[in-house]
């Protein structure tokens, strides 16, 4: 039987981003998706719901998806994973590039590297990671059976800014068309950021009704 999954979704930080933490409901062992800031929330958050955190997953290396890595980790005792092309020199690019930008401390560099098709074990959940590039190299979304948490690949009713280092316009729909869209219809979609009518949509919505994919 498949093991229920806890999901609480914060919009965090200056640019709304949906930071996520994904729980087994069993062990209560936690994932933190995207930590964007708000680390005071976070923790709290994870307090009142009696949430243990295991790691920081960053579906993407942009400074307003990991401004509260630093944080985090220091206060939880606990490792950072991105997928192995967000790492190294690309991380300090971005970091640099565009943290002056956003004002957000930039991310240690992880200590889990992912590649495509792995499998985080986050207490008796599976987490499988899928390599979807475009918006950078590295970006990444996250498939429990019925749930895809996006990042910045997809969002509601929109798709991730390709004009940024490392961005590419036809990767991008490429990894929605062959990676996303090839998910079961019914499967929600829990996005990067708050940016569409609505916090979730579905595979089958995307499909019939995303403007910029077609």
């Amino acid at each position: 039987m498949q093991t229920e999954i806890i999901i609480e979704q914060l919009v965090v930080g200056p640019l709304d981003v949906c930071c996520y933490l994904i729980g087994c409901s069993e062990t209560k062992e936690t994932a933190i998706v995207d930590p964007g800031g708000n680390e005071d929330l976070i923790v709290s958050t994870l307090e009142t719901l009696g949430l243990k955190p295991a790691l920081i997953i960053n579906t993407h290396a942009h400074p307003d998806h990991t401004a509260g890595n630093r944080a985090l980790k220091q206060i939880l005792n606990i490792p950072i994973a991105m997928h192995e092309a967000d790492a190294g020199s690309f991380l300090n690019q971005v970091s640099l590039f565009l943290g002056s930008m956003f004002g957000a401390p930039p991310s240690p560099q992880p200590d889990v590297l992912l590649k495509d098709d792995e499998t985080i074990n986050v207490g008796n959940l599976s987490l499988k990671v899928i390599h979807t590039p475009g918006h950078t190299p590295g970006s990444i979304c996250l498939y429990y059976p019925g749930h895809v948490f996006t990042g910045d690949t997809l969002f509601v009713g929109a798709v991730g800014r390709t004009d940024l280092p490392g961005g590419s316009w036809e990767t991008l729909i490429n990894s929605i068309k062959t990676k996303l869209f090839t998910l079961p219809e019914e499967t929600i979609v829990w996005p990067g950021h708050n940016y569409g009518e609505k916090l979730s949509s579905t595979i089958k919505e995307e499909k019939l009704f995303n403007p910029f994919i077609k």
